[in-house]
């Protein structure tokens, strides 16, 4: 997919190491965005207001 397939075994494991990372901050900004946004407004569906 990213070509990894030609590091070696260290660099291979330090790449997938990265992208787990920044897929994590991705998500997390990422949610934390979804929450900013619309939060409060399903905390109210949820208590029926």
């Amino acid at each position: 997919m990213f070509g990894l397939d030609s590091l070696s075994g260290n660099a291979q494991a330090a790449a997938f190491i990265g992208i787990v990372l920044i897929e994590a901050i991705v998500l997390y900004v990422g949610y934390g965005a979804l929450e900013q946004a619309f939060g409060e407004y399903v905390v109210g569906l949820l208590r029926g207001e």
